[in-house]
């Protein structure tokens, strides 16, 4: 499938619609782990985000310059960690797409797994520490795995998603070791992280928009 930059800038529209409809599902798990303000956090950001799309990113083809003026925008709308997470992601992935206007299979698999690797190394954890790379590294991995074997993005994307999903309630289980949450111990447990289910949704609504962009192709 190929992927125009206005696709990409109707995804990133999508992200921020998702969010303010989920934002208080966010603050409720994070209620029960740190601060409460993830849900209200992202909304500030994608808030910021949704501006640009509109604004200075409106006519903008490159699809690498998209990802990396998003990435920007958020770390300077958003204070917290999650900030320079995102931030880290979308820069690293815009690097691998500049200059292309069009992405194809290559390209959208090169953009996340970017994304993802960004995202770890920026914030130093690893699978089993209780945040978003508890979600990220398998849909990753899984991602390599899946396209390596076919050649083709969406059905490797949408079985990613299922390890996504799957690393995501892990974190129901797992004992926070990082962050503010890191302080409640094995009061943790039980509840699912906030970022690993944020970062899922925005993954899930990826998704979404790109079968919704290969049925209009056909």
């Amino acid at each position: 499938m190929d992927l125009t930059a206005n696709v990409l800038k109707e995804f990133f529209r999508e992200v921020f619609r998702m969010v303010e409809e989920e934002k208080d599902y966010f603050c409720e798990l994070d209620r029960k782990l740190g601060d409460g303000d993830h849900g209200v956090t992202l909304s500030i950001g994608w808030q910021a985000v949704y501006e640009k799309l509109n604004g200075e990113l409106k006519d903008e083809q490159d699809c690498g310059k998209i990802a990396l003026v998003i990435g920007k925008t958020f770390l300077s709308a958003v204070g917290s960690s999650v900030g320079p997470l995102y931030a880290s992601g979308l820069m690293r992935g815009g690097k691998v797409v500049k200059g292309k206007s069009e992405l194809n299979d290559r390209d959208l698999k090169e953009l996340w797994i970017a994304f993802a690797s960004g995202v770890k190394e920026r914030g130093q954890a690893n699978v089993g520490d209780k945040t978003m790379v508890d979600t990220l590294a398998p849909f990753a991995e899984k991602l390599e795995e899946e396209y390596e074997q076919t050649n083709a993005f969406l059905p490797a994307f949408k079985e990613a998603l299922i390890a996504a999903e799957e690393g995501m309630k892990s974190t129901k289980d797992i004992v926070s070791k990082i962050g503010r949450s890191s302080r409640l111990g094995d009061r943790s447990i039980g509840v699912q992280d906030p970022g690993a289910t944020s970062i899922y949704y925005i993954l899930l609504t990826f998704l979404q928009c790109a079968e919704e962009n290969a049925e209009k192709a056909l």
